[in-house]
């Protein structure tokens, strides 16, 4: 049974985390002003300075209390989730799953386009029920206590979620890093349940993504490759240690506020298209939300544990027919996300009908190009209502 959550974080854990930031102990930093070794100490020391002297916590949690927020044990896992019902003469049900370092909150900015378009400038026909969940161990789905819940048991949450707690027969999925494998995997297991699904990066259940040649890039994708390679430098760090041991960093990170800081916002400006100022993409209420978010309600350790989870329990399909994700799928590229696979695999492994190389835009895709992920949903979605 699902109850409705109203955010009210305990005034004294904003007290605690004042008091840490006031107290905090910088490593020194020198010959670090490109970022080479890692976050930049004066950068980190001036977002600090803002958390503590500036950053209005209730005035972003007064914001994500205007949506239906809500919560729900589902097989001992507690799901956190918005639930904004359409205002449009026929809204088509859609969950939007975010990834690794997001939040639920990543998608501020599409939740109102989507589920009422006519007040955003738009045609009420592409109205949406819009289903925003926190992955397990991710803000306030939490506290997580059971292992083992990989990418494909959130698609199986979700798709109890989306039938049985709230009536959704038939739905779509959209999702981008986590979310996009999330989102895969309803559209392999649950084809005759899910419309279609879109993914702002690659996922696909089973691949390896190591096994890529130049010969798989088609024209127009010719740099492609060099490209994810040059990023890949980016990932490898959080990938070896979420992967390997996470809880060990866990401590570390639970305690210590500006150490959660250093290593979310290293990703957001590594992972982001903001040529190295990731101010361009994210203002510092955006950064210091999405941290605060993962400090007070301590869920940064079972995040981690995703990645772990994944790397452990290899993916076993729900059935052998071809293509994998049989329902209609779409793909969004933007140009300087992390990964970025050949149009050709998607041709393989999917019901690919839509594929879009947008202009600008990175790993974060609601967060950084809102506007363009919302208008490519609606164009997909459209002619399958």
């Amino acid at each position: 049974m699902k109850s409705e959550l109203r955010i009210d974080i305990p005034e004294a854990r904003l007290v605690d985390l004042r008091r840490r930031l006031e107290e905090a102990r910088f490593a020194a930093d020198f010959a670090n002003d490109d970022w080479r070794y890692g976050t930049n100490g004066a950068y980190l020391a001036e977002l600090v300075a803002y958390w503590r002297d500036h950053f209005d916590w209730r005035a972003q949690e007064a914001k994500m209390n205007e949506h239906a927020n809500f919560l729900v044990e589902l097989e001992g896992v507690p799901i956190h989730f918005i639930h904004e019902r359409g205002v449009g003469p026929d809204p088509m049900p859609l969950v939007l799953t975010h990834g690794w370092p997001w939040t639920f909150w990543d998608f501020r900015d599409v939740i109102g386009p989507l589920s009422d378009p006519a007040a955003h400038g738009g045609d009420p026909g592409d109205a949406f029920h819009v289903v925003v969940p926190s992955l397990p161990g991710f803000g306030f789905s939490s506290p997580l206590e059971v292992p083992g819940v990989t990418f494909s048991r959130t698609a199986d949450l979700w798709a109890e979620l989306m039938g049985e707690v709230l009536g959704y027969g038939r739905f779509a999925a959209q999702g981008g890093d986590w979310g996009a494998l999330v989102t895969a995997q309803l559209g392999h297991k649950y084809a005759d349940r899910v419309i279609a699904i879109h993914e702002s990066l690659p996922g696909f259940p089973g691949f390896d993504y190591t096994a890529l040649s130049p010969d798989d890039y088609g024209p127009g994708e010719e740099d492609w490759l060099a490209r994810m390679q040059a990023k890949s430098v980016t990932i490898a760090s959080h990938m070896a240690v979420h992967s390997t041991d996470p809880q060990t960093l866990a401590y570390a990170l639970n305690d210590s506020p500006v150490g959660l800081l250093a290593w979310i916002v290293e990703r957001r400006r590594a992972w982001s298209d903001c040529r190295g100022d990731v101010e361009s993409r994210f203002s510092r209420d955006d950064l210091l939300t999405l941290v605060s978010l993962y400090w007070l309600t301590e869920t940064i350790g079972s995040s981690l544990r995703f990645y772990y989870e994944n790397a452990h329990v290899p993916w076993t399909p729900a059935h052998d027919r071809q293509p994998i994700v049989e329902v209609p799928t779409a793909f969004a590229v933007f140009p300087e996300d992390v990964l970025l696979l050949p149009r050709s695999i998607a041709e393989r492994r999917t019901n690919l009908q839509r594929w879009t190389v947008m202009k600008s835009g990175g790993h974060f895709a609601p967060a950084e190009e809102p506007a363009a992920l919302v208008d490519d949903l609606r164009s997909f979605l459209r002619p399958l209502r």
